[in-house]
């Protein structure tokens, strides 16, 4: 993180948290923006907060970005539990859309990179329909390795070409997408960076997302879980809940410590 941070944070686990709503996130990227700088923000949901408990290499690779969110009703209620409430959960996917309203009022660039094939071209093809006069200046699906190689980057930076987007959404999955990102800022230091995972997907139709209540209440998990359980049961049921008791209890301790 930054030696000074714009927003006050809080810690879970070691995790420095951003405290900020959506819009007051959106508001900061595009403020930078006009001053010219760019920079990274990492939306994190309980898996991400487990990797980088667990992986030191994940934790410093995190703690890299210029601004950590909580995307994950469990971190959102955790910091309920310790006393110092969250404002709400600033969503990847629900970024992806406000971000694209955003830079279609400001006349701002976007560039999709990554998602399953044909995801990023439908995503851009239905925030276009939603917000004319946005500009998407282009879109690849690239097969990237973990990390990216300087072969793999290189290519990339070749595919957007020299037109430099102002926003750069990478939908490559946690941590994958953080890797290339950690490379792609080094090239693009006016550019504001965000890994969305499969949000193309859900806003191409390709993915349904959960209901409205089920995000409110927390249960998305559920959702995504019966989408495909090959990939999510264990995840989800194996490592993310007992993680999430640790994470309620270590933060019910530090209060009642107080």
């Amino acid at each position: 993180m930054p030696a000074s941070a714009p927003f006050p944070e809080l810690e879970l686990l070691g995790m420095r948290i951003a405290v900020l709503d959506t819009h007051a996130l959106l508001d900061h990227l595009f403020a930078e923006l006009r001053d010219g700088r760019g920079g990274w923000v990492v939306t994190a949901n309980l898996d991400i907060l487990r990797r980088a408990v667990l992986d030191s290499d994940a934790r410093a690779l995190y703690g890299n970005a210029d601004l950590i969110c909580a995307d994950g009703m469990p971190l959102v209620w955790a910091s309920q539990i310790l006393g110092e409430p969250l404002p709400e959960r600033v969503a990847g996917s629900t970024m992806t859309a406000e971000l694209a309203e955003w830079a279609a009022r400001e006349g701002r660039t976007m560039y999709f990179l990554g998602g399953d094939p044909g995801a990023a071209e439908g995503c851009r093809a239905e925030l276009e329909r939603r917000h004319p006069g946005l500009r998407v200046l282009g879109t690849s699906s690239p097969w990237v390795s973990k990390p990216a190689t300087v072969e793999e980057v290189d290519a990339i930076a070749e595919e957007i070409g020299e037109d430099v987007p102002d926003i750069l959404l990478v939908g490559l999955g946690s941590p994958k997408q953080e890797y290339l990102i950690q490379k792609l800022r080094v090239r693009y230091p006016k550019t504001w960076m965000m890994g969305v995972g499969i949000s193309f997907g859900f806003i191409a139709g390709q993915v349904k997302r959960a209901p409205e209540w089920m995000q409110r209440t927390g249960t998305e998990w559920v959702h995504r879980m019966v989408q495909d359980p090959k990939r999510l049961v264990r995840r989800y049921l194996v490592d993310d809940l007992p993680f999430a008791a640790l994470l309620f209890a270590d933060a019910a301790r530090r209060r009642m410590r107080r």
